[in-house]
């Protein structure tokens, strides 16, 4: 007796060691009671009993293991809990996965509906992505999985979309509320018809619809892939990062979400979400309508797409309500087949519902696209939407134009069939606005130019001031020097042109030595020296002089200078060279001497002529005498 009892306990002891060997597999003798849990390799995933937050009920599913609070990704038995702790999983003789109450296990709370021909190589396993599979062994064929069955949650790798060969459909169903993980009233699911594209749904009624297929805001992301083809249509995303976990999850009130868990603040943060501005909800402006989240320029989000006015112009214009859409002008009077009709561009929107669209093919020019919509009197409007590795596609729409949307980041353009009337209304406005645009520029180039010729004529008065303000500073320092009281009278009460003057002494401007020596002709020069140059000038009263114009590289500077006017004007004398004036405009100073016909005194002197003659010299010396006794 106590070698049977030995036995049993040894046998015992080996199936829990054998059960605990592979915690994240359960085969066909093996199974999961209320307590006891599955855990991922890598203990990213559990899979077990649980009961959301203050509900007494029990729920198969699965969370994350790693993650501080518990965040259910998925639910077995969402629609029909267990009352108590007597909930079993198992695998049975049929090789399907299934879950019983201790209390019944003749009708089973949840199963995986499937049943396999080799039942004795199935094996259910917890993976590190969070999907539970059950396969044969054998062959290592997936019969059934998770994945295949969201409820509020996308996991990275999970798919979400149509399998076109089985007819299965993978879409997300949010929960009842934050206690009641049951069949909530939202659902977010792939529309299949047209060019695919993602609704989310409260009940039957389409309250919000995504970007089209192909999306140009996935272009970029190379972990998002939408696959569109003969055998399945889906959306599914990888990360490249095993260790970081995100999710994309529906919750009970309707928010679609896209969170990463961050460990060091042990919360989750939202990457993404659907957010419900005015213009978010599904065809908020009606049929034929266009939505401008912009809309600050005009006092209405909703506008008409061309050639389309407002079905009750009450609603739009006094309510602000264009839920019932637009309807084409001159419906009654004008066809738009085969009347010269046209197709209006309509730029950067979020291209219309797609589910009455169809490709007419994924490689068209735009204008073969044109001709294929001008062809169908039902066709009424077209795009060219470039296909990332396929070509330019055509897809055409045949009945309303819903939910249309002005959209810059992902917008694509849309050609709207108008009739004949609209393509000439369009075409005088157009006329009209390159008229006024005509008109603008030369109203802006007049501005400009304006604007131009002051600033030319301050710049130039700038300029001026600056030349006077420098003038003035020379003027200030002579003045300083030689004393105010010299210039009691103008140059021009003593019959010549000038700024202020002493009776021997006179300022110059120098447009008055300019114009006396003709601007410093070479033809005038009389000589030059260290010094500078001497040039002849007549002043307007015909008196003849000789300017002495400093050079800029002359040694001699405004100290020099005023000695030179010193000392001249102290020595003025019958026998030697007036000093008529001067002039210091600017930092060049200038000289105006009596002007000498004969020559200078030196040249006089030490030719051959006066040298010889005793009266030359006797008269030299006596007019030196008189200058040195003044």
């Amino acid at each position: 007796m106590d070698s049977q009892k030995l036995f049993l306990q040894y046998f015992l002891l080996l199936i829990l060691l054998a059960f605990s060997s592979s915690k994240d597999t359960l085969t066909i003798n093996q199974t999961i009671q209320d307590g006891n849990f599955m855990i991922s390799r890598e203990n990213n995933f559990a899979l077990g009993f649980f009961s959301p937050r203050s509900s007494k009920f029990r729920y198969l599913g699965i969370w994350y293991h790693k993650v501080r609070e518990q965040n259910v990704v998925w639910v077995a038995n969402r629609n029909n809990p267990i009352n108590d702790s007597s909930g079993v999983l198992s695998i049975d003789q049929y090789g399907n996965l299934i879950l019983y109450s201790n209390h019944n296990q003749q009708v089973p709370v949840w199963s995986a509906n499937v049943s396999v021909e080799d039942t004795g190589t199935c094996v259910a396993q917890l993976l590190d992505t969070g999907n539970l599979i059950l396969v044969q062994d054998s062959s290592k064929g997936v019969v059934w999985q998770s994945f295949d069955h969201p409820t509020d949650t996308v996991l990275p790798g999970m798919k979400l979309g149509l399998d076109r060969r089985t007819g299965m459909n993978r879409f997300l169903i949010s929960w009842r509320s934050a206690n009641d993980p049951g069949v909530g009233n939202f659902s977010l699911q792939i529309n299949p018809k047209g060019s695919p594209q993602v609704f989310l749904y409260w009940d039957i009624k389409c309250i919000w619809r995504g970007i089209a297929w192909p999306l140009k805001s996935y272009a970029d992301e190379t972990n998002v892939s939408f696959v569109n083809n003969q055998d399945e249509i889906y959306m599914s995303y990888v990360l490249s990062d095993a260790s970081v976990f995100q999710r994309v999850i529906l919750d009970y009130s309707g928010l679609v979400k896209k969170q990463t868990w961050h460990e060091k603040d042990g919360k989750w943060k939202e990457f993404w979400s659907v957010t419900m501005s005015f213009c978010d909800p599904y065809a908020h402006c009606g049929s034929y309508g266009i939505c401008d989240p912009n809309y600050v320029s005009r006092r209405f989000e909703c506008d008409c797409l061309p050639g389309y006015e407002p079905k009750s112009a009450r609603d739009w214009h006094i309510l602000k309500d264009a839920s019932s859409g637009c309807v084409r002008k001159r419906l009654e009077s004008i066809s738009v087949c085969g009347h010269g009709e046209g197709f209006v561009k309509v730029t950067h929107v979020k291209v219309p519902d797609t589910s009455t669209a169809i490709w007419v093919s994924m490689n068209m020019s735009p204008r073969d696209c044109e001709k294929d919509c001008r062809r169908n009197c039902s066709c009424s409007a077209y795009a060219s939407i470039d296909i990332a590795g396929k070509g330019t596609g055509c897809l055409t729409w045949y009945g309303k134009l819903m939910d249309t949307v002005h959209n810059i980041e992902e917008g694509y353009d849309i050609y709207v069939r108008v009739d004949a009337v609209e393509i000439d209304e369009i075409a005088q406005n157009s006329n009209g606005f390159f008229k006024r645009k005509d008109m603008l520029a030369v109203l802006v180039v007049s501005v400009v130019s304006a604007w131009l010729i002051i600033i030319l004529f301050v710049c130039m008065w700038l300029k001026k001031k600056k030349k006077k303000r420098v003038r003035n500073k020379w003027s200030k320092r002579w003045l300083d020097t030689i004393g105010n009281t010299y210039y009691k009278q103008t140059w021009e009460e003593n019959e010549v042109e000038g700024d202020m003057s002493h009776p021997k002494i006179a300022f110059f401007s120098l447009s008055t030595i300019l114009s006396a020596t003709s601007n410093f002709s070479p033809a005038n020069k009389l000589g030059e020296g260290g010094f500078g140059m001497v040039y002849k000038g007549t002043l307007s009263n015909g008196k003849e002089v000789a300017v002495k114009r400093l050079s800029k590289s002359s040694a001699q500077g405004i100290e020099e200078f005023k000695n030179e006017v010193l000392l001249i004007a102290k020595l003025q004398h019958q026998n030697l060279v007036k000093l008529i004036g001067c002039c210091i405009q600017g930092q060049e100073p200038m000289l105006v001497y009596e002007y000498m016909p004969n020559k200078s005194l030196d040249s006089f002197i030490f030719t051959g002529t006066c040298h010889q003659n005793m009266w030359c010299l006797e008269s030299f010396q006596q007019n030196l005498m008189s200058l040195v006794l003044g």
